[in-house]
């Protein structure tokens, strides 16, 4: 049984008015039906479009589509941050690990999926390359699936294989895969980098996402030995790491010698690594997300982001007071499977400042803030300034450790804050 190919117009034929259609995201977007769903957009109505963030300029998104599409948002990228409004573009709150089961279930059904996978290997399976995440579960769920089929997409080992026989219809492109390279670090990022190394130990498993701080601290790595990897996403830090034998995943229980990951968004020297490299594999989100399948492996760290955190140790991760600019994601899950670990460390590493200069470490949360990591669940927070250790500490013993890692203009502030609070 061979794959046959369709025209866009055909294969997009089988969305109607009124369907919920999950997206591919990351880098497996899949940038030429989505424009091709934009040609035709004057024929749908009320049609709900369904992903984690997407990668490319999501038109769709936009007001002049506003009878043709709606967007729910499991994760917000960039390309339609601006424009939620919680009513025609809005923003699904949960766990990344738990996003499976909201399709699986039915309490989130899809009419359609539409994914961007590798051509058929000899025994009639596609692969999900970069990005495995939800969309498997996506594949399950959905009614219908339409496939964008690239040869640039990368098959790598795990769960992404997807049989022809479950392709309703497919469409054939030849187009590079969104990339994101490495930027340069700053200074602030090199000295919140060299602090969060400080605390890795060799044979740690390591949870490290994407952007200047992780890449960073990959870059201070290098001489570590026997690391591990079982992480959400990964990038090109990651592979410096692999590529250095710093990386070997030798010292892993779940999955030793492999490098662990859900998706993967990087440069073309990234994609072209993973493909068909029997020591990556991808596998579903639930699975690696897991919090008791991450604490199975020893020593891992957890490096993870915030908007700003209080002095109690609450973490602001996915908004700015109550307007939501990313998503919960899997930074709890990870943080919590981190603390499980023996020898594990949950860590949130952050410039002590924004851009505009305003402190991110806090006397209390922006108000409509979303707590993403409860100060129960917090254990370590890192600045440029140094490492706050929260483990076992009380909430006055919080403010303090906290205080001396903020930027040394608002450390006074800070204190007269937190004693005027009553703390």
């Amino acid at each position: 049984m061979s794959l046959q190919f369709s025209s866009p117009s055909e294969a997009l034929s089988l969305i109607e008015s009124g369907d919920s259609v999950f997206v591919h995201g990351a880098a497996a977007t899949p940038n030429r039906l989505l424009r091709s769903l934009e040609d035709e957009a004057g024929r749908l109505t009320d049609v709900e479009m369904i992903h984690l963030h997407t990668e490319g300029p999501a038109r769709y998104a936009q007001p002049e589509f506003a009878k043709s599409f709606k967007v729910t948002n499991l994760f917000l990228g960039a390309n339609v941050r601006r424009l939620i409004d919680y009513d025609r573009v809005d923003y699904l709150p949960c766990f990344l690990s738990e996003i499976p089961w909201l399709f699986e279930s039915g309490t989130r059904p899809l009419d359609v999926a539409i994914i961007h996978v590798s051509p058929p290997d000899r025994f009639g399976h596609c692969n999900l390359g970069v990005s495995v995440d939800v969309a498997r579960a996506a594949v399950r769920a959905a009614k219908k699936v339409i496939a964008q089929v690239n040869p640039r997409m990368p098959k790598v080992h795990g769960d992404g294989f997807v049989s022809i026989k479950d392709i309703d219809r497919a469409v054939e492109v030849d187009d590079p895969l969104p990339e994101q390279k490495p930027k340069p670090p700053t200074e602030e990022e090199l000295a919140i980098a060299r602090n969060v190394a400080s605390l890795i130990e060799d044979g740690s498993t390591l949870q490290m996402g994407i952007g200047a701080i992780p890449n960073a601290v990959a870059g201070e790595l290098i001489h570590h030995k026997n690391l591990g990897i079982h992480t959400e996403m990964w990038s090109d830090g990651v592979l410096k790491l692999i590529k250095s034998g710093a990386v070997d995943n030798s010292r892993k229980k779940v999955h030793a010698g492999k490098t662990v990951s859900t998706f993967i968004l990087g440069s073309r020297d990234v994609y072209d690594f993973i493909h068909d490299n029997p020591e990556v594999i991808q596998l579903e989100v639930d699975y690696v997300n897991n919090p008791a399948v991450i604490a199975r492996n020893p020593k891992v760290v957890a490096i993870n982001s915030a908007v700003e955190v209080d002095l109690s140790g609450q973490v602001c991760a996915d908004s700015i007071g109550p307007r939501i600019i990313s998503g919960v994601g899997g930074q709890m899950d990870f943080m919590r499977g981190a603390a499980m670990s023996a020898g594990g460390k949950p860590i949130i590493a952050m410039t002590s400042t924004t851009k505009s200069g305003e402190s991110k470490i806090v006397g209390t949360l922006r108000e409509g803030a979303g707590v993403v990591t409860t100060r129960a669940h917090i254990r370590f927070v890192v600045t440029e300034y140094g490492i706050a250790d929260l483990t076992g500490k009380t909430v006055g013993e919080r403010a303090k450790a906290l205080i001396e890692i903020a930027h040394p203009k608002w450390r006074d502030e800070l204190r007269r804050s937190f004693w005027c609070s009553g703390g």
